[in-house]
């Protein structure tokens, strides 16, 4: 079976631009797809890297090093970085079958399990973590204590930090000392200074889910590949 990607997604492979931007050329009719220009109402259009030859602006464009996207359920006790500086694990020590070079994308603390993504997309890892696109995290918290309604809206509100207020998150009771918090920003050890803030200590932290990337019943320590719909879900 032929290795089918959508050809905006081919067109950023190949370095020549962003998808979004690939978009704009197709648009503009500015592509060619086995020497017939691509039209606008075909942005859905899906080629064979090994066989289609695509040009842009006329000139004939090739695959770079393809692109790797997964998800990995990190432990605790493993720093997510691609090397350590006091010999601890890190998480890339997990990925044992993937020559790529691959980046974590944002960060949990070595205390803290769950969810990460990794990549060697470096403009969709620049676009997960710059503030301004305000991607969703959530996670599930458990605390040393039992919850109470004045946590759950202190919390709620947004707690003072060294560094400024901290947006509201929403949050949700799960059971008497656990809550999943949804943030939309990632100030450092941002969950457990919160509940420092209004008394309490987090005895465990997970995140459970990146954007439209859900941790679900991946392994501990496991890892697999993304989906296409998955990978153009966080654009």
């Amino acid at each position: 079976m032929a290795n089918l990607i959508r050809l905006q997604k081919y067109i950023a492979e190949c370095g020549i631009a962003s998808r979004r931007a690939a978009e704009d050329l197709i648009r503009a009719g500015k592509v060619r797809v086995n020497g017939v220009v691509v039209r606008s109402k075909e942005l859905g259009v899906k080629i064979d890297p090994e066989t289609d030859v695509v040009e842009v602006h006329g000139n004939k464009i090739e695959q770079k090093e393809p692109k790797v996207y997964i998800k990995l359920n990190k432990p605790r006790g493993y720093v997510s970085s691609c090397k350590s500086e006091r010999g601890e694990r890190t998480v890339m020590d997990l990925i044992t079958d993937i020559s790529y070079r691959l980046y974590p994308i944002g960060r949990l603390d070595q205390a803290s399990e769950g969810l990460m993504l990794l990549t060697n997309d470096g403009a969709l890892a620049n676009l997960l973590m710059h503030p301004r696109y305000e991607h969703e995290k959530e996670y599930s918290v458990e605390i040393n204590e039992r919850l109470t309604p004045r946590i759950l809206k202190e919390l709620a509100s947004g707690v003072e930090l060294e560094e400024g207020h901290t947006l509201s998150p929403k949050i949700f009771q799960k059971a008497d000392k656990t809550f999943n918090i949804i943030l939309r920003e990632g100030k450092k050890r941002q969950i457990r200074r919160m509940v420092e803030a209004v008394g309490y200590k987090v005895t465990k932290l997970k995140r459970i889910r990146i954007g439209n990337i859900k941790l679900g019943s991946l392994g501990m320590g496991k890892y697999c590949y993304l989906s296409e719909a998955e990978v153009e879900g966080l654009y």
